[in-house]
């Protein structure tokens, strides 16, 4: 993204900075200790130096993934999901963050450069083949994840349809690029008002997605460029 087209996102997002006019006292603290949080976490050199390798795949900016670590270390899933692997990145600082973590990451060509990336993490599998149909064998094996990630992937409709039947009210789905283009935008939208789908966080570069239906349905706005 472009710095003018960034500033006017910004700018256009400024009120909703910090968490100012929400009222839950949950959200509050996610928008101001985990999306805003500014500790210098151990593992960052660490993964700074593997962007370095990894830079030339389809991945986040460092703030994004920098927040996806943060996003487990508080929510502490047993289980995560990544459809779409990219450049390896993301799944690289969530797998960080929690080391106790099982991580699967799926991708529909081999890389040989991700899988010696990911190797070094005890806690990742990787899946290589065709998405979907990947996908239906794993969760067709009886597995749980209590965490997906809909990353680098043209099947981002089929794959949330294909995921959400296996959700619960501890589930927390992260959807990549929802404002890709315009399909993808109108479809992100859908996604907001989707009955099935509960308080819903729009950070730009990420959607994050939670099923507590005990919860009123909200939608939260981050300022988050």
């Amino acid at each position: 993204m472009n710095w003018l087209l960034r500033l006017w996102i910004w700018c256009k997002r400024f009120r909703y900075r910090c968490g100012y006019g929400v009222h839950s006292p949950s959200d509050f603290y996610l928008i101001t200790y985990v999306v805003y949080e500014k500790q210098p976490y151990y593992a960052y050199r660490m993964l700074k130096e593997q962007r370095k390798k990894l830079k030339h795949l389809p991945h986040y900016r460092a703030k994004t993934d920098r927040f996806l670590f943060r996003l487990v270390n508080h929510l502490q899933p047993n289980s995560l999901l990544e459809i779409g692997t990219g450049s390896a990145l993301s799944v690289l600082y969530m797998a960080a963050a929690s080391r106790k973590m099982k991580c699967v990451t799926m991708e529909h060509t081999r890389n040989q450069t991700v899988e010696t990336c990911l190797a070094a993490m005890n806690n990742v599998v990787c899946r290589w083949g065709k998405t979907q149909d990947v996908l239906r064998s794993i969760l067709s094996s009886g597995s749980r994840f209590d965490m997906f990630h809909i990353a680098h992937t043209p099947y981002y409709k089929e794959v949330l349809e294909q995921v959400l039947p296996f959700v619960t009210a501890e589930t927390c789905i992260v959807i990549g690029n929802p404002y890709a283009d315009k399909e993808k935008r109108k479809w992100w939208k859908q996604v907001i008002d989707d009955p099935r789908v509960g308080v819903t966080f729009d950070l730009y570069e990420i959607g994050v997605l939670f099923f507590d239906h005990c919860r009123c349905k909200e939608h939260r706005i981050v300022n988050f460029l």
